[in-house]
This record gives C-alpha cells, structure tokens and sequence, in this order.
C-alpha cells in the first residue's frame, strides 16, 4: 500500500510542532535507554499514543483497522494507557450501537513528547 499511515507520520509532525522537543536538556542526556518509559515504549501502546497524537480522537474499531490487532489485545493496552493518564476514553451509543473513541490527555502528549527525545537522544549517541 502506497499511503503513509498517522503512526508512521508521527514522528516528523511531533518535532515540527513542538520546537521543545528538538533539544536536549542535561537530565536527559544522562538518561539510560533502560530509563524509557516503559509504558509507551511497548509497540502496540506506542502505536496507540502516536496514532492519538495526530488524530483529535480515534474509535476503537479505527485504532483496531489501523494497528492491526485484535479487539482483545488492543483492549487490554488501551485500558493500561487509560489507567495511567495518558488516554481518555469516552463511551456512548450512535442509535443502539455501543461506540468507544479515545484521545490523547495532556499528560499523555507530555509522556510521548518526553519519550520521543530520550529515543532522539539515544539515536544519536549510537551515531556518535
């Protein structure tokens, strides 16, 4: 498929927007990569954090098509993002039909933000 999906779009848009995150500060210099956020860093609930950060709100079945993964699993790492903060979810009905979106909170763009930089940083003492 020749489109570029909002996860893998993520990154540039991030550092486009947010000037504060092209730089590094001296406490994250000294940081470990086994300081990674440890919440995010796990694939799927990256991909959740990332496809949020670009999107106002996503439905569960849009996140599901665009992750690739099964009501299950992204159940289950969406509902550890909710419970730390990072994402909020918002339940209603469209007629009978139950409809689930999530966005991302505040914290949870910080979180990504913050994450994005010590990857960057990483990244960058290997290429030293």
């Amino acid at each position: 498929m020749g489109r570029q999906s909002p996860v893998a779009s993520h990154k540039s848009s991030v550092s486009r927007r947010s000037p504060a995150t092209s730089h590094q500060s001296p406490a994250t210099s000294k940081q470990s990569p086994l300081d990674l956020d440890r919440l995010i860093h796990e694939r799927l609930r990256l991909g959740i954090v990332s496809a949020l950060a670009v999107n106002e709100r996503l439905s569960f079945n849009d996140l599901k098509r665009l992750l690739h993964t099964t009501d299950g699993n992204l159940s289950v790492h969406a509902r550890k993002l909710e419970d730390a903060q990072y994402v909020a979810c918002e339940k209603t009905f469209s007629g009978r039909m139950p409809k689930t979106e999530y966005r991302l909170t505040a914290a949870g763009r910080r979180a990504l933000e913050k994450y994005l930089v010590h990857m960057e940083a990483i990244i960058r003492a290997v290429k030293d």
